[in-house]
């Protein structure tokens, strides 16, 4: 219907109010509003729900290593099979989830909404008992791997349907690029939270540092450990006690976050029916992996995602050890996360004005110069902030981007086949498969190298094998992922003209 024909019509029934309205009316204006505007109330609801994913991966991500290496006293090689297992555990469970998402019926608080409710308190229980020491020594190992899975798998209930939640909030493109913004931005300070909580709790009771090896305190030295190595007394006991109290912190968050995102947002239902008949797993994997567009974007974003877990992974060792910073590593960290978060804006109006591709390139890029400066001068407090602020404004960009250009491919597959639908979730749950995956590899590569280089755990110091290995993964290898990654990214073909032309005839369509 053309402008002003709907402007006529409009006039005319003001004009004649006996006439009554027709229900085909009311329902076209329903569809309308719909598919119009969303309040910032509602972007702000949305955008919260994904702080439970990023309070709990930045706690994860900073601190379970070095939890599990210095707190639980695990060897190092059951260490990284903990942490790799794990992710890639939660890699296989992405597409598995996004599978059964997609063929879930629409129910009265949503498709994905009930995804999202159910699978919080079993997350919040497994995600505290992670951060428990069983008192039995011989199942450490398997404690450790059966949680950190149940976790995982929980915390996939409640994130693949939340991440495809982004393509049934609205049909228009400005309006999702806006919620994505909001979304990007809160999920940000999701990571400097987690992060502060985490950091601030336990560094204040970090556990005494051993020189050399355990057999020192055995020997009864303790005037050597008080005098030479600057040891507290804050006992083993405490800091474990101060991992819990971090936990149960987080975990009241979660379950906060999840209730306002429940309550304040709700999914439509015109959108998110499905059209088509559901197809099988495999159907589905040769649907998203055969869509070109969408390999190329997932594989970009592979490597560089890949390169920034290996930073996130190994910085708060680095920062420890190779720098000896000990006691300043969680303010360090904490650095990272609001960098990031007063720069989502900027990258937000960056994409706009500029474009998206061209926001990848100069927005993951700029960590470079930064990553190389840390490793090749000496330590220095003062360059260890300076990079951390740098870092975090990449940092933001890596997390905006995917986010941001995935509906543009999922957009862009519904032109070239207009006849499938309701396959969002699958699209988004394989993209999540891949960076966890490559995270799961991160972390067992970084935590294995370590175990080769000579680890101690504990250790007031490392070997210099230890050392150099820290360097490596925090600045020679994320870069050359990086550069891998904006290669392949090179090869991606949804620019801004091809974009502004699906959403013209999307909106055609509908």
């Amino acid at each position: 219907m053309a402008k002003g024909e709907g402007a006529e019509q409009y006039a005319a029934a003001s004009l004649l109010p006996t006439k009554p309205i027709s229900q085909d009316g009311i329902k076209i204006a329903k569809r309308r509003d719909n598919t119009g505007r969303l309040s910032m109330c509602s972007k702000l609801c949305y955008a919260i729900g994904g702080a439970p994913y990023q309070i709990t991966g930045s706690a994860l991500g900073f601190f379970l290593q070095i939890y599990l290496l210095d707190v639980a006293q695990l060897d190092p090689l059951h260490a990284s099979i903990i942490l790799f297992v794990g992710r890639a555990w939660d890699a296989v469970t992405d597409p598995t989830v996004g599978f059964l998402v997609s063929r879930s019926r629409w129910t009265r608080c949503g498709r994905m909404m009930p995804w999202i409710l159910i699978s919080t308190p079993f997350a919040v229980l497994t995600y505290f008992l992670i951060w428990y020491v069983p008192p039995v020594e011989q199942g450490k190992v398997l404690w450790y791997l059966v949680f950190y899975c149940l976790f995982q798998s929980l915390q996939t209930c409640f994130h693949v349907p939340y991440s495809a939640l982004t393509m049934f909030i609205s049909m228009d493109q400005k309006e999702r690029d806006s919620a994505t913004a909001y979304r990007m931005t809160v999920e940000v300070l999701g990571t400097v939270v987690g992060t502060a909580i985490q950091g601030q709790i336990v560094g204040g009771a970090i556990a005494p540092c051993l020189p050399g090896d355990l057999d020192v305190l055995d020997n009864g030295n303790s005037t050597l450990l008080g005098s030479d190595f600057n040891i507290t007394h804050i006992s083993l006991d405490e800091t474990k006690q101060a991992y819990l109290i971090a936990s149960a912190v987080i975990c009241t968050m979660y379950v906060l976050c999840a209730a306002v995102l429940f309550l304040g947002v709700r999914e439509q239902e015109e959108c998110g029916r499905l059209k088509t008949e559901p197809m099988s797993f495999f159907e589905g994997m040769r649907m998203v992996m055969g869509y070109g567009p969408y390999v190329k974007l997932v594989m970009g974003f592979l490597f560089t995602s890949l390169a920034f877990m290996l930073l996130e992974g190994n910085f708060a060792l680095f920062i420890t050890y190779t720098l000896g910073f000990r006691n300043d590593f969680q303010n360090i960290l904490l650095v990272i996360m609001l960098s990031g978060t007063l720069s989502i804006p900027f990258w937000q109006w960056f994409l706009i004005r500029f474009g998206k591709k061209t926001a990848v390139y100069i927005g993951i890029t700029w960590a470079v110069p930064f990553m190389i400066l840390i490793v090749c001068i000496e330590s220095s407090l003062i360059v260890a902030y300076v990079v951390s602020v740098a870092a975090g404004v990449s940092v933001a960009a890596a997390f905006l981007l995917p986010w941001s250009m995935l509906p543009d491919v999922v957009d862009d597959f519904k032109v070239k086949n207009p006849d499938s639908s309701g396959h969002e979730a699958i699209f988004y749950s394989f993209y999540v498969f891949f960076t966890k995956f490559a995270s799961g590899i991160s972390l067992g590569i970084s935590t294995l190298s370590l175990d080769f280089a000579g680890y101690v755990t504990r250790g007031c110091s490392q070997p210099d094998a230890v050392n150099l290995t820290l360097k490596v993964l925090v600045s020679p290898a994320p870069v050359v992922l990086i550069f891998l990654g904006l290669f392949i990214f090179k090869t991606y073909p949804i620019d801004e003209e091809r974009r502004q032309g699906n959403r013209k005839l999307l909106q055609e369509m509908r």
